[in-house]
């Protein structure tokens, strides 16, 4: 099945179950699909083809959904871009994609009047919300059409979405999925607690890979989300009692972001019983502080864009695990070749939920997985068990001196100290020793710097003498990328510029 037969399926056996609930707005199956009807309808008389590229933009709204799937109804890419670009990062990203159309919301109107109209037309923008100001862009309403859909028939392996990348190594790399790709994937996530869910509540942005890839499987198990527009602690604590939603997914910063607000006025929700954590590493202390106040364990999942649902939670907290239901994984050196349990490997993937490679353009797609396997760029480590461990990405490991280095393990050491609340560690360029290791440190509320000696000190008696960072500053918040992840490009070139820290 593809996911446009998932929803039809839906339709067919419950047309009046709720597909989701955005505010107080609840969407049944079968108002969705008419709603899907109608924009593909729409879009089919703007001239819209298969293959053509439509940009959806927006937060986590019921047009976003709808969109998706009259995509996915007539052929067309869809191309879901993070609300958090400005319109420098938007700019090449849009010129590289030449969309035939841009779905939008008035929230981000200013934004996309800086994008010049010989890059997108101003009549191929489309925007929901209910600003006064049309100028930037046609009214939503204006792509749905009361015409019949004629019957068409998709290839399931053409291209359907195109999900750009945070891009911290340079230019985004832009990932290509397949109909059939997304539903293997949507398949596989399954079996991280969502075919025993009932309700999800959906925080992640649905115009990012892990918001997408939990949409398609609600869709597919059948599962009613409650889709809320943004990330508020508050918010998504009382949906969850109101609703009594049993299943999350979330960045490791949202689960943070909810203990101080559960504490300060507890809500009733005992109905949670999965709460998946994706898209960065969860640090030991937030595990625990987390099951400390909601009485239940976080669960890792990797997820990368790629290849979604490939491992799952494993037995231990933070661990993973290959998923059993068709995924193949292992890890390798540098030659390619297989490594022992215990050592680090970089982890390959293969699968039917595995992405064809990234789009260049039209019909060009670069990186094809290698007889069906791709190189994920993430070292891991296997233990007895079995589960695997992450260690650090590719291109992130420290090399100082010879030895290798991952900062996530430096990092859990000092994000452990009762005073920290977040940390990160990069290797700092050295003529002697390659690399050096250089940590920051997010303090708590109401701590002051004068503590950054007792860390260094508590992590000496952690960790050996060359992974303790050779300097450790305090900063106010730890760099992250578009996508919640901390960014180790950015924090370099920011201690880079400090004097201090030219050399050290």
């Amino acid at each position: 099945m593809t996911p446009l037969a998932d929803l039809h399926y839906q339709v067919a056996k419950n047309p009046d179950d709720v597909a989701f609930v955005a505010g107080h707005d609840r969407w049944t199956y079968a108002r969705l699909t008419t709603h899907v009807e109608r924009m593909a309808c729409g879009l089919l008389e703007r001239g819209i083809r298969e293959g053509d590229r439509i940009v959806l933009h927006m937060p986590n709204r019921p047009e976003m959904v709808v969109a998706l799937y009259a995509c996915f109804r007539i052929g067309a890419i869809a191309v879901p871009m993070n609300v958090r670009l400005k319109a420098a990062e938007l700019t090449p990203l849009l010129q590289r994609l030449r969309p035939a159309l841009y779905i939008g919301h008035d929230d981000l109107s200013e934004v996309m009047h800086a994008i010049d109209a010989s890059i997108l037309p101003l009549h191929r923008r489309f925007m929901a919300g209910a600003a006064k100001d049309r100028c930037r862009g046609q009214p939503w309403e204006a792509l749905l059409s009361n015409a019949a859909a004629a019957p068409h028939a998709v290839d399931a392996h053409s291209h359907a979405v195109l999900l750009p990348t945070s891009g911290t190594t340079g230019v985004p790399k832009i990932v290509t999925h397949t109909a059939a790709t997304l539903a293997a994937t949507a398949d596989l996530l399954g079996s991280v607690g969502l075919r025993e869910s009932r309700r999800a509540v959906v925080v992640v942005p649905l115009v990012h890979a892990s918001g997408i890839f939990t949409l398609l499987t609600c869709m597919r198990f059948g599962v009613s989300m409650s889709i809320l527009e943004r990330f508020a602690p508050e918010t998504v604590l009382d949906t969850i009692e109101a609703y009594r939603c049993d299943w999350m997914v979330g960045l490791p910063f949202m689960y943070h972001a909810m203990i101080e607000p559960q504490l300060n006025r507890p809500r009733k929700i005992d109905s949670l019983r999965c709460c998946v954590v994706v898209g960065d590493v969860c640090p030991p202390v937030l595990q625990r502080d987390f099951a400390a106040t909601f009485d239940l364990a976080l669960r890792s999942v990797w997820a990368a864009s790629e290849a979604a649902g490939s491992l799952v939670f494993g037995l231990d907290p933070g661990a993973l695990r290959l998923n059993m239901e068709g995924a193949e994984a292992c890890l390798v050196d540098g030659a390619g070749a297989p490594v022992p349990p215990g050592e680090i490997g970089e982890l390959l993937v293969r699968g039917p939920n595995v992405s064809i490679g990234y789009w260049v353009g039209p019909d060009v797609i670069k990186d094809a997985p290698r007889d069906g396997w791709w190189c994920s760029g993430d070292l891991m480590r296997q233990d007895e068990k079995g589960d695997l461990w992450f260690v650090s990405r590719k291109k992130d490991l420290i090399i100082r001196g010879g030895s290798n280095i991952s900062p996530i393990e430096v990092e859990r050491v000092l994000a452990a100290h009762p005073a920290v609340d977040d940390a990160a560690v990069v290797g700092m360029p050295d003529d002697v020793l390659g690399q050096r290791v250089v940590g920051v440190v997010q303090l708590k509320d109401g701590v002051t710097p004068a503590v950054v000696s007792a860390i260094l000190e508590a992590a000496r008696h952690q960790l050996a003498d060359y992974k303790v960072p050779e300097r450790l500053q305090t900063i106010a918040a730890i760099p992250r990328t578009t996508l919640g992840k901390t960014d180790r490009k950015a924090l370099v070139e920011m201690l880079v510029r400090r004097p201090d820290f030219a050399k050290v």
